[in-house]
C-alpha cells in the first residue's frame, strides 16, 4: 500500500496518474470565485456595500490559487481556460462595475451607467487580448495593461474605505474611480507582475518580514491599508517610470584610475 494519496507509480514511469476527482479542483476554485462575483452584485443590490466589497478580495485569491493548483497537479485544460475566464468576466468586470454603480454612479442617470459599461468592456476586453497572446509574446516579468483583478481591487477598496452610498454631485468621484482603472486595462503600460517581485535587493529575512508587515496591516486597519494597496499599484508604472528616469539622467563616474 502506497502512502501517496495521488497513486502516482514507480520512479520508471514517467507520467503520473492522479484520482479522476482531482481534475475538478482547480473548477471548483473557478467556480467559487465565480460565486463571489454573483454574492457582490446580490449585496451591491441591497445597498450593503460593506458586505459586498469584500467578496471581490476574496474572487481575487481564488483566482490566483486555480491556475497555480492546475499546473501543479498538471490538471489544466481548454475548459478550464475559458471557465476562468468567464468567472473573471462576472468577477471583475461585472461585480465591480455594479457595485460601483449602486455605491455612486448611479446619481449621475445615463453617464453613470454608461460608464459602468465602459469598465465591463474594458475587462471583457483586456482578458481576451490575455487569451490569444501565445506564451512567447508575453514577458513574465510584466502585464500589458492593468490585470483586470488589480483594476477591480480599486473599485472594491475604494468602496470598502467609504461604504456610504454619495449623492449628488458626489457620484463624479465614483466616476474617476471607474474610468481610470479601464482606461488602464485596455492600454499599453506595463505593470509588474506579481508572480516574478523579489526582494533581491534585500537581505533574505526583509522580504518575508515586510510581506508580514502588510498582513498586520490589514488586520488592525483593512479598510485603510487594502486602499493604500490598491492605489500603490495603480501608479506604481508611474514611480517606476520616473526612478528609471533619474537613474538614466545620472552622469556615469568614470573608473578611478590605477595607481
Amino acid at each position: 500500500m502506497t502512502a501517496d494519496p495521488f497513486h502516482v507509480r514507480g520512479p520508471g514511469v514517467v507520467p503520473r496518474r492522479y484520482r479522476r476527482g482531482i481534475y475538478l479542483l482547480p473548477s471548483l476554485f473557478t467556480v467559487g470565485n465565480m460565486f463571489c462575483g454573483y454574492a457582490c452584485i446580490v449585496y451591491a443590490m441591497r445597498g450593503e456595500f460593506e458586505m459586498a466589497a469584500p467578496f471581490i478580495g476574496i474572487a481575487f485569491i481564488l483566482d490566483s490559487l486555480d491556475g497555480r493548483i492546475a499546473r501543479m497537479t498538471n490538471t489544466t485544460s481548454a475548459f478550464g481556460v475559458e471557465l476562468d475566464s468567464l468567472a473573471d468576466v462576472i468577477s471583475f468586470g461585472l461585480a465591480p462595475a455594479l457595485l460601483t454603480f449602486a455605491w455612486g454612479l448611479s446619481e449621475l442617470g445615463k453617464v453613470g451607467w454608461a460608464a459602468g459599461f465602459v469598465y465591463v468592456s474594458a475587462a471583457a476586453m483586456r482578458l481576451a487580448r490575455f487569451n490569444i497572446q501565445s506564451a512567447a509574446q508575453l514577458d513574465k516579468r510584466f502585464w500589458v495593461g492593468m490585470p483586470s483583478p488589480a483594476a477591480a481591487g480599486v473599485l472594491a477598496s475604494t468602496v470598502y474605505a467609504w461604504p456610504y452610498p454619495l449623492s449628488g454631485q458626489q457620484g463624479i468621484g465614483a466616476l474617476a474611480v471607474v474610468l481610470i482603472p479601464a482606461v488602464l486595462m485596455v492600454s499599453t503600460v506595463r505593470f509588474r507582475s506579481f508572480k516574478t517581485i523579489n526582494f533581491g535587493w534585500t537581505p533574505s529575512w526583509r522580504g518575508p518580514f515586510m510581506f508580514v508587515l502588510v498582513i498586520v496591516f490589514i488586520a488592525i486597519q483593512p479598510r485603510i491599508t487594502l486602499a493604500i494597496l490598491a492605489y500603490a499599484y495603480l501608479i506604481s508604472p508611474l514611480v517606476e517610470a520616473a526612478i528609471n528616469r533619474g537613474r538614466a539622467s545620472r552622469p556615469e563616474v568614470p573608473p578611478a584610475a590605477s595607481p
